[in-house]
């Protein structure tokens, strides 16, 4: 059996090919999904896609990541812990106040997916348009790409969605500023480079920040013009390389940035790696 090798989530459909029949069937489905630190703690100092080692080809999928940590804060404990509680008895003031029951709830959003289906309006379409332009904006003025594409087809889905919340068959532009809201929340939390505190999407769909990318080149220019110096030696041993560049460098070069830089200026033909020995092919 030979499946497509487009996402199923971006064409919406899978082709299947077996015992001579090609059919093609639908994948419409939205997808909730949930994940563990590597480490079992939340690391503030590395990215999201760092801590939870999922591949930004994946993440970048998601319309909405929030985190769910433990600030380790009185106030927050005593709140987490009285809804806890609160699950093995009903007080009184939850007895008086007005509480949705599941089975209408479910058949709230029965209704909603089956029976609501909202086109966007004039006005919302423009609205889009701008918060599409809004968030190119903010990244143009660092150099950095901060939206593709797929932003903007994650914005209309949340927008739809909130429209089919209210029951309504028109996205307006109310809906629009909802996902909006959502949208940014979600980058506040997903999104933000630890090294500079600042939101950069490019984490999600590149991997990496624009920060630790700028990084990376740098050490990769250090590390060709420090074999450069070294003269036209037909091999270098790994090890004794990088002790000599740390050594040079004025910051901290660990081994993964070494690794990095190997690996870009070795796509570049400048050198090959070899059972850790260096190669240069100038």
């Amino acid at each position: 059996m030979k499946r497509r090798k487009d996402s199923p989530r971006e064409q919406q459909t899978l082709s299947i090919a077996k015992a001579g029949v090609i059919c093609s069937l639908n994948a419409r489905t939205s997808i909730l999904a949930a994940a563990n630190p590597v480490e079992s703690q939340w690391n503030k100092n590395k990215t999201i896609t760092e801590n939870i080692m999922l591949p930004h080809t994946l993440l970048s999928r998601f319309d909405l990541i929030f985190l769910l940590l433990d600030p380790q804060d009185e106030m927050f404990d005593r709140r987490l812990a009285a809804h806890l509680v609160s699950l093995y008895f009903q007080s009184k003031e939850d007895a008086e106040g007005e509480i949705m029951d599941m089975s209408v709830l479910r058949d709230y959003i029965a209704y909603a997916k089956s029976y609501i289906e909202p086109k966007i309006s004039e006005e919302a379409g423009q609205a889009f348009i701008q918060a599409y332009v809004d968030m190119r904006k903010v990244g143009s003025c660092r150099g950095q790409v901060s939206a593709y594409p797929r932003q903007l087809e994650s914005l209309i889905r949340l927008a739809e969605a909130h429209a089919k919340m209210r029951f309504s068959n028109v996205v307006e532009v109310p809906d629009v500023e909802e996902g909006k809201r959502l949208y940014k929340e979600a980058l506040k939390q997903a999104a933000v480079d630890p090294s500079t505190g600042k939101i950069d999407v490019t984490i999600l769909t590149t991997g990496i920040s624009g920060a630790a990318r700028k990084r990376r080149a740098e050490i990769k220019q250090s590390l060709k013009k420090h074999i450069k110096e070294k003269g036209k030696a037909p091999t270098l041993q790994y090890q004794k390389l990088l002790e000599a560049f740390r050594e040079e460098s004025d910051s901290p070069i660990t081994r993964e940035l070494f690794d990095d830089a190997l690996r870009d200026l070795q796509d570049e033909d400048f050198l090959v790696v070899t059972n850790r020995l260096i190669r240069l092919c100038q």
